[in-house]
Parts: structure tokens; C-alpha cells; sequence
């Protein structure tokens, strides 16, 4: 077996500076659930593994007069604890609570699921959905990239090599905003999603004032969908709008046929999900 390096640095500085001594394979231990995982396919090869878990900052969340600062470590059971958060972004709160079992919850995060960058992730539509801006850190400084940028291909992201996820800015929503998250597996619990949709609404009088259509697991990255979006902007969201959403999202989708779903299933579960997320944000943002 390889040489295995493990640290755990205990503040943002001392990660930043394993960061950049390190060669080789370094990896960013967000959670590690997946990536124990992969590392199993890859025993041969000599690697860093850096552990952030053991950072306060990196494992917290707070709710700012403009936004939740989360913690990409902070674990999945932690997150849905949270009534402040669920209040506020139920979608997001919803797409953290279906990663994995329970035992799963107690180590998965939010930072983790979106640097594993599967196609699947269930929280990158969400936080897509919710303008989500992405704070970078490595030697070379600090840069801020948008949530629907930072996946770029099937589990490849735009960090370098020596950068890292410090944390996930998410703005708080306007009065009468509301997100929604659902998504299809084959089982009723600790699957993949086959496809996903998140919406994020404004409802203003009635009336949709802007919305974020989001679709996943049915592209390399999760998808904004605009022309999904549109056709929800300036209604109040009845059938023939819902369908219109759908129908975009359907367009949108450039799934894959395999084993867990065909092409034609997944380009018209995705419209379903658009439609019932849709609605169910719709309904949220008048209440609120």
C-alpha cells in the first residue's frame, strides 16, 4: 500500500500552508464519505489528506442580516437540526436531509457533496436555486465563483490543486421567497437521484415576480434552466404555466440511458419534478 500523509490543521492559515507545501495527491476531507470511497480504487497511489473537520469555522453556520455562512464541513444532521435555516431555505434544508442514512448524515456536509461534484448531487441544484456563491482559498488568495460555475464536469470542479472550499454564501431570501427540493430514486430511501429539480420563487401579490428553475442528475452538472424559469415569471403559476416549466426543463435535460432509467424517463421525470417543486415553492412564498 502507497504512503498515506494525514493532517488535520486547526485553523484556516495552517490548512492553507499544508496546502501549499503539499505535492503530490492532496485531498480536502469535507466529510469523507465519498471519499473514503474513492480512495479505495486508488490504493497504490501515494496522498495528502488534509482534514478541515478539526476547523471551528469550517464546521459552523451562521445567519447574517444578509446571508447564511455556512460551514462546507458542517455535517448534514447538523444543518437539518437547524430550524433558523429550515425557515428559511426548506429546499436546501430538504436536499441536505437525503444524503445517505443516519450514520451517513453525521458525517456528510454540504461542502462535501458539492466538491464530490457527482451529477447526482442533490444540494448543487439547491444551492444553485438559491444564488449560492462559493468562497475559494488556497496560497494564491481568495476568489468567489457562483454555485452553477463551480461543478464543471462529471466529478471535476474549477478548485485547484491547492485551493479549497472555505465556505458557502447563500443571500437571504427576499419577504415572500420561498425554494423547494424533490427528487426520483428507484428505492424509497438511500439512493442516487435518477433526476432532481430545485425552484426558488418570489411571489408578489399573487403573482410570480422571479424564480430559479434548477434540474440535476440529467446533464454532466446540474442545470439552470431560464426558459423554465420564464414561463413561471408573471403568472400565478396554473396549469398551463407548470406545464410550460416542465416542458423547458424536459428540453433542458440531456440525460443518459443506464440501468436506473432511460433517456425518455428522465427527460419526463425531470418536468415532473420542475412542475411539483415549482408548485410547492410557490405555495411556500405565500405563506411566508
Amino acid at each position: 500500500m502507497a504512503e498515506m500523509i494525514y493532517q488535520s490543521p486547526k485553523s484556516i492559515e495552517e490548512a492553507v500552508n499544508l496546502l501549499a507545501a503539499s505535492s503530490g495527491s492532496v485531498n480536502i476531507l469535507a466529510g469523507g464519505t465519498d471519499l473514503i470511497i474513492q480512495m479505495q480504487a486508488n490504493i497504490d497511489e501515494p496522498r495528502v489528506i488534509i482534514d478541515v473537520k478539526k476547523i471551528a469555522e469550517m464546521t459552523q453556520a451562521e445567519l447574517t442580516e444578509d446571508a447564511l455562512l455556512l460551514g462546507p464541513s458542517m455535517c448534514c444532521a447538523a444543518l437539518t437540526a437547524r430550524e433558523d435555516i429550515k425557515a428559511l431555505f426548506p429546499g436546501l434544508v430538504e436536499s441536505a436531509y437525503l444524503i445517505g442514512s443516519s450514520q451517513v448524515q453525521g458525517r456528510a456536509s454540504v461542502g462535501g457533496n458539492l466538491c464530490n461534484s457527482s451529477p447526482a448531487a442533490d444540494t448543487v441544484p439547491a444551492l444553485i436555486a438559491l444564488n449560492a456563491m462559493c468562497q475559494i482559498l488556497g496560497p494564491g488568495g481568495e476568489r468567489t465563483v457562483k454555485a452553477e460555475d463551480f461543478v464543471t464536469g462529471v466529478g471535476r470542479n474549477c478548485l485547484a490543486e491547492d485551493e479549497f472550499l472555505r465556505c458557502i454564501e447563500i443571500p437571504r431570501p427576499e419577504p415572500n421567497t420561498a425554494d423547494a427540493y424533490l427528487r426520483f430514486i428507484p428505492r424509497t430511501e438511500m439512493d442516487i437521484a435518477v433526476a432532481g429539480a430545485a425552484v426558488s420563487v418570489t411571489v408578489k401579490d399573487g403573482i410570480c415576480s422571479s424564480a430559479r428553475v434548477v434540474i440535476g442528475a440529467v446533464a454532466p452538472t446540474a442545470l439552470l434552466v431560464p426558459e423554465a424559469a420564464a414561463c413561471l415569471i408573471g403568472t400565478d403559476l396554473g396549469t398551463a404555466d407548470l406545464s410550460a416549466a416542465a416542458a423547458a426543463a424536459t428540453a433542458a435535460a440531456t440525460p443518459i440511458t443506464d440501468r436506473r432509467g432511460t433517456v425518455e424517463f428522465r427527460k419526463h421525470i425531470v418536468g415532473v419534478l420542475t412542475k411539483r417543486a415549482a408548485s410547492i415553492a410557490f405555495q411556500r412564498a405565500k405563506e411566508n
